[in-house]
C-alpha cells in the first residue's frame, strides 16, 4: 500500500517495517518542497488555468502558525468540554484567555477535525499529536489511541493528487509510529482527493443495475462534481444525499467478472470516492483548521460559479472558505485559518466581516508584520480562530506589525505574549466595537475615544465629494512631463472643460498622485485633453470597446484636495489649485457647493498624525481608495475653525515655495542660491 502511494518518488533507502519511520515524512517533505506544486506562483498576471490551480494556491504553512491554529481551536474546544484537563500545559501556542466551560460532554472519538484544503497534511499531522495527548490523558494506550485518531478524528480534502498522497503517507507513518501492525490492518485515513466526474454520463449511470432513485441522485452528484479538481471544497450541494445507501448500490453495480471493457468499474470507483466527499460536506465538525487557497484572478467559468453560489464572499477563494468553514462547525465549534490580511479592512470583504461580527465570535487573531511571510508568499498574512457562537466574549488579538525579522521573530513574539500577557502588543476587545466604524474593519487596537469619534464624527463624504478621475488606459501615449512638450501648447489655467476647449490647447495639467508630499506639490504631468479629450474618449481596443475611463468629468479643472492612491505606509494630502484633471490614482475630494472652507479644514485634519492612525484603521494596505477617505470622521470645531484655516494657508504657502524652487517646477523663477548672492541683493541702478 505505502509503496504504491509513493511510486513517483525517487528510490529511497528505507524499510517500512523499521522503527522510527516517521522520519521518512521529513525526507518526503524535503523532496516535495522542491517540486512546483509547493512553490508560490505570482498570479497577478491573469486568470489561473485549471491545471495550475494547485501550484498557484498551495503554500506550506509555517510550523508555529499550524500550532497556534490547532492549539486555539482543537485544544480550546477540548478544554472547554473537559474542565479537569491539564493538557493546556502541553499546548505551547494556546493564547491566554478565559475558557467558557460547556455543560455538554463530548466523547473524544466524536471530536472531528477537518482540513478541507489539506495540502501535504501538515495541519492534520500536528492535530494527530494533540489528539494523542488527549487520548493518553483519558487512559487510552498509544496503540489504541493512534487507531482511534485515524478512524474517527481526522478528515481531509485536497485537489492535488500528489499532495494527497503525501498527506496519506504522513498519517499512515504517524499511525505506524504507535502501532507496528498498522500497515497490515485495513485502516484507511478519512482523507480524499477530488476527481472530475465530467466523463460519467447519464447514459453510463442508467446502464447500471441500480434503483431509479439512486440513478437520479448519482446523476446529480456527477453533474455537481464534473469540475471538482478546480472547485474542490467549494462545490455547492443544494440538498442532502443518503451516501451510505448510494455506496451500497454502487458496490452491487461493479462487474462480477474480470473483464471491464467499458471502464465501468473505474467510473463507479470515482463516484464512490466522491460520495465520501459528499458525506464530509454533509457533516458538522467540531474543529476545522486550514490554510485555504488564495485566488482572485479566476477564469470566467470559475468566477461565474463563485458569484452564483457565494456572491457575498466571492472576492477571493480564501474568503469563501472563511464563511463556509465556520458554517460547517457544530455549535461552539471552532474554525481556524491562515489567510491574507485584506479581509479585515477592505470594502471587497465588508459583507464577510459584518456576517462574522453578527453571527460568530472572533476568539483570537494574530496580525503579522507586512513582510513576515515575504520569502514564501506575496501576501500580508494573518491567522485567526472563529467560534460558532453568538455569545461573544472579548477576543484576544496580537499585533505583530512592528516586529521585523520574518516568521521566526513573529513566532517568538507570540510565545512571549503567552508568557507575559500584558505586553503592549496584546489587545482584548469586544467585536461589537468594529460595527461602530464605517465598513466594520477589524480594528481591534482602536481606543474607546477613537471609536467614539467615529460615532459622533461626520463622514467626510457628507462634507466633501471624494472622486476618482481619468484613467487613460495608455499613459505612455497620453501623458508627458510638462517640460517634454511645446510650452505654448499647454493651458496651465483652465477652470472648466469649456475653458479648455476654447483654448484649443493640447496639453493640460494632470494630477497623477505622485510621491509622499503634504500640503502642496507634485505638479509634474500634463495630459492630452485636446478638444475635450477626443482622442482619449475614442481610444478603443481591437473589438471597438473603449479602453479609457474619463470618470467624473464635471469635476475636471476644479479646486481640490488630493492624495496618491498608492501610499508608502504614511498618508499625505495636498491642496490642488483649480486648473488640473485628476487621475484615477491622483484621487481627489471637492467642495460641495460653495463650501470652499471645508476643503482646508479637511486638509488640516487629514494631514495630522491622527489622520495616519485613522487610515491605518480604515485601510492599512498600500492602496487608499476614495471610499476610505469618505469614511474619515470629521469633527468640525467652530471655535478653532478660523485659526486652523489660517495655519493651513500658511502651510500651503510654505510648501508651494518649497516646490517652486525646483528647476523642474513650471512656476520656477530663480534659484534661492542665486537670489542670496550679494550682487543679486543690490537694488537696481
Amino acid at each position: 500500500m505505502i509503496k504504491a502511494l509513493v511510486t513517483d518518488v525517487p528510490e529511497a533507502d528505507f524499510d517500512v517495517e523499521k522503527e522510527g519511520q516517521v522520519e521518512i515524512i521529513g525526507w518526503l517533505y524535503q523532496y516535495y518542497n522542491e517540486e512546483p506544486h509547493n512553490q508560490v506562483v505570482n498570479i497577478n498576471g491573469g486568470p489561473v488555468k485549471k491545471n495550475d490551480i494547485p501550484a498557484a494556491t498551495q503554500l506550506f504553512t509555517t510550523d508555529w502558525v499550524v500550532r497556534y491554529m490547532v492549539d486555539n481551536s482543537l485544544g480550546r474546544f477540548y478544554l472547554e468540554h473537559n474542565e479537569d484537563s491539564t493538557i493546556a500545559d502541553k499546548l505551547e501556542y494556546l493564547l491566554p484567555g478565559k475558557l467558557v466551560q460547556s455543560e455538554d460532554t463530548v466523547e473524544l472519538k466524536n471530536i472531528k477535525v477537518l482540513d478541507n484544503a489539506m495540502g501535504s497534511g501538515h495541519i492534520l499531522v500536528y492535530a494527530f499529536d494533540v489528539l494523542m495527548e488527549m487520548y493518553l490523558e483519558q487512559g487510552y494506550s498509544k496503540r489504541d489511541a493512534a487507531v482511534g485518531i485515524i478512524e474517527n478524528n481526522l478528515y481531509g480534502l485536497e485537489i492535488d493528487r500528489r499532495a494527497y498522497q503525501l498527506a496519506y503517507f504522513a498519517l499512515m507513518m504517524k499511525l505506524r509510529q504507535y502501532n507496528r501492525r498498522a500497515l497490515t490492518m485495513e485502516i484507511m485515513p478519512n482523507i480524499y482527493v477530488f476527481e472530475d466526474t465530467d466523463d460519467i454520463t447519464a447514459e453510463d449511470i442508467n446502464s447500471w443495475n441500480i434503483s431509479e432513485p439512486a440513478k437520479k441522485d448519482l446523476a446529480e452528484i456527477a453533474n455537481k462534481f464534473s469540475n471538482a479538481r478546480t472547485l474542490g471544497s467549494i462545490v455547492k450541494l443544494n440538498r442532502s444525499f443518503d451516501t451510505s445507501s448510494l455506496k451500497k448500490e454502487l458496490s452491487n453495480a461493479i462487474s462480477k467478472t474480470d473483464l471491464d471493457v467499458f471502464g465501468i468499474d473505474g467510473k463507479i470507483n470515482i463516484l464512490s470516492n466522491t460520495l465520501n466527499i459528499v458525506q464530509i460536506f454533509q457533516t458538522k465538525f467540531e474543529v476545522i483548521v486550514t490554510n485555504p487557497p488564495y485566488l482572485n484572478h479566476m477564469d470566467k467559468s470559475l468566477k461565474a460559479y463563485v458569484k452564483k453560489n457565494y456572491k457575498a464572499y466571492c472576492g477571493d477563494m480564501f474568503s469563501i472558505f472563511i464563511w463556509m468553514n465556520i458554517n460547517m462547525t457544530t455549535t461552539d465549534g471552532y474554525a481556524a485559518y491562515m489567510t491574507p490580511m485584506v479581509w479585515m479592512f477592505i470594502k471587497t470583504f465588508q459583507k464577510l466581516r459584518e456576517s462574522i461580527i453578527d453571527n460568530f465570535e472572533i476568539s483570537s487573531l494574530i496580525q503579522m508584520e507586512t513582510h513576515a511571510f515575504f520569502d514564501e508568499a506575496f501576501v500580508t498574512i494573518d491567522s485567526f480562530v472563529l467560534k460558532n457562537t453568538v455569545n461573544h466574549s472579548n477576543g484576544i488579538y496580537l499585533r505583530l506589525t512592528d516586529f521585523k525579522g520574518g516568521m521566526e521573530v513573529q513566532g517568538q513574539k507570540v510565545t512571549e505574549a503567552i508568557k507575559y500577557p500584558s505586553v503592549g502588543y496584546v489587545y482584548r476587545t469586544n467585536q461589537a466595537n468594529f460595527s461602530k466604524i464605517p465598513g466594520s474593519p477589524i480594528a481591534y487596537w482602536a481606543s474607546d475615544n477613537l471609536i467614539h469619534d467615529f460615532e459622533i464624527g461626520t463622514p467626510m463624504s457628507k462634507l466633501v465629494e471624494p472622486r476618482q478621475g481619468l484613467a487613460t488606459a495608455d499613459n505612455n501615449r497620453f501623458l508627458r512631463q510638462w517640460f517634454e512638450v511645446t510650452y505654448s501648447e499647454i493651458k496651465f489655467d483652465a477652470k472648466s472643460i469649456s475653458d479648455s476647449v476654447k483654448s484649443k490647447k493640447k496639453w493640460f495639467p494632470y494630477n497623477k498622485g505622485g510621491a509622499y508630499r503634504k500640503w502642496y506639490g507634485n505638479y509634474d504631468y500634463v495630459v492630452n485633453w485636446q478638444n475635450d479629450g477626443y482622442e482619449i474618449r475614442n481610444f478603443k481596443d481591437h473589438n471597438g470597446k473603449v479602453k479609457s475611463r474619463p470618470q467624473n468629468t464635471s469635476f475636471y479643472f476644479r479646486e481640490a484636495i488630493t492624495w496618491s492612491g498608492i501610499t508608502s505606509g504614511h498618508f499625505s494630502i495636498r491642496y490642488r489649485a483649480a486648473s488640473s484633471i485628476h487621475a484615477d490614482k491622483g484621487m481627489s475630494a471637492f467642495a460641495r457647493g460653495q463650501n470652499r472652507d471645508i476643503l482646508f479644514y479637511s486638509l488640516a485634519a487629514l494631514n495630522t498624525k491622527l489622520g495616519d492612525l485613522i487610515f491605518e484603521i480604515l485601510n492599512p494596505t498600500v492602496s487608499l481608495q476614495v471610499g476610505d477617505v469618505g469614511r474619515f470622521p470629521l469633527i468640525v470645531s467652530r471655535k478653532d475653525k478660523l485659526q486652523i484655516q489660517q495655519l493651513v494657508y500658511k502651510n500651503i504657502s510654505i510648501a508651494k515655495d518649497d516646490w517652486n524652487i525646483l528647476e523642474i517646477a513650471w512656476d520656477f523663477d530663480n534659484s534661492p542660491l542665486i537670489s542670496n548672492i550679494d550682487e543679486h541683493k543690490q537694488p537696481p541702478p
